[in-house]
């Protein structure tokens, strides 16, 4: 039987100090201090055995942190943990108080193929950290091979060329795929940061800036059209993702997809990667052939498409934490009086509870959303330096391979 940890990170904009991100936003040295004090010490608190980032301008800057996370980890292992010539170290405790240091794992990072390293242009990518190592290495899906084209279906009575089409040619963050050994098996696990909610805009040629963006004439229709526009980049985005994660299951591969979805459990983007949720009994159907009312799929035909369903189906770590635990609230994001989840660690169902052929499952959900405050509420000030995004943390226990 093997333990392991793995996390979600949205870090929020991690670059080195008076390096300008986006435009007129930098970090000063002293404001680059805080943060990577700040990240060092989630890192220790979670201490996680595969972290997955997001936001990660600068691998160096990464490095950095995860280098004071080591240093941390090392001290506090000395002033807490009793060495083999303490009588009492043994104690079940001290087990739990050591904290691994990261020295000896594995970092994938993950540039944005967009980012040309323009200062206030510049693109963020993603990152995993694995004290288990990669096994073969780890692949970026963002510049695609062959553009995604999305055709449109014409409504009833009108011709086939009216319909139009979306197309796709380069995902807005890079999807980072890397193969994990744990435990005498090997995981496959997608890091990805999925497009964001704010409104694409189109900057007309010449122009120093989109109509939309000038909120002194306030465009409510056009403002609309840009949420429009991210929506439909999103869930392209996550029909990518989707079709990646199902041919790895087709390999007969167990699957972990984390990351910032930005976008609940129950929206369209995060349905559409974790798959549909198989009706109750296909058999009471109608029959996608029917030729009568009475042409409904057999017995063994709704066992044949129940099975298919939930082979290629995620479940979400936290739901899975509330079906255990009877907790209902769970929050990564707060802004504007809402709080909701929009950062996901979701499973293939090697890892649930109810599958007969389950390879181990989850023990626990941590949250790690205690910095959070509604940058709405004037008694609660927006925290720009540690991440707008709590941290959340599935423990699991592998059966043995």
């Amino acid at each position: 039987m093997t333990e392991f940890t793995i996390a979600s990170f949205n870090v929020k904009n991690l670059i080195g100090p008076d390096r300008e991100y986006y435009r007129f936003q930098t970090y000063t040295p002293e404001e680059y201090a805080w943060k990577e004090d700040w990240m060092a010490d989630q890192l220790l608190s979670m201490n996680a055995d595969i972290v997955g980032f997001q936001e990660i301008f600068e691998q160096d800057a990464l490095r950095a942190v995860i280098g004071e996370t080591n240093q941390r980890a090392t001290a506090l292992n000395a002033a807490t943990v009793p060495d083999r010539s303490k009588r009492y170290h043994r104690k079940v405790i001290f087990r739990k108080l050591r904290i691994e240091p990261y020295d000896d794992a594995a970092l994938a990072f993950a540039p944005n193929a967009a980012d040309q390293g323009i200062p206030g242009e510049r693109r963020p990518g993603v990152a995993i950290l694995s004290r288990f190592g990669f096994d073969g290495p780890p692949e970026i899906i963002q510049d695609l091979d062959e553009p995604l084209v999305i055709p449109f279906q014409p409504l009833r009575g009108l011709p086939r060329e009216d319909a139009g089409q979306y197309t796709v040619r380069r995902l807005s963050r890079p999807i980072l795929r890397a193969r994990i050994p744990v435990g005498g098996r090997v995981i496959t696990v997608f890091n990805c940061h999925l497009k964001s909610k704010l409104g694409e805009y189109i900057r007309p040629d010449g122009a120093a800036y989109a109509p939309e963006e000038d909120l002194t004439r306030y465009d409510p229709v056009g403002r609309a059209m840009g949420s429009l526009r991210a929506a439909l980049r999103r869930m392209a985005e996550a029909w990518v993702l989707r079709r990646e994660i199902v041919a790895e299951i087709h390999k007969g591969n167990p699957v972990m997809v984390l990351g910032d979805f930005n976008d609940g459990e129950h929206a369209v983007s995060s349905e559409i990667v974790t798959g549909e949720t198989p009706f109750r009994n296909y058999a009471w159907m109608l029959r996608h052939d029917a030729e009568s009312g009475k042409d409904r799929y057999s017995e063994e035909e709704n066992e044949q498409i129940t099975e298919d369903v939930e082979r290629v189906r995620l479940h979400s770590a936290e739901r899975l934490f509330v079906r255990k635990s009877l907790r209902d609230m769970v929050y990564t994001s707060a802004f504007g009086g809402v709080f909701e989840s929009i950062d996901q660690i979701y499973m293939s169902r090697d890892f649930h509870p109810d599958h007969p052929g389950r390879i181990g499952e989850m023990t626990y959900f941590s949250a790690f959303n205690d910095h959070l405050t509604d940058g709405s509420h004037p008694e609660a000030p927006y925290n720009k330096l540690a991440s707008d995004h709590g941290q959340i943390m599935a423990h699991i226990r592998l059966d043995r391979g």
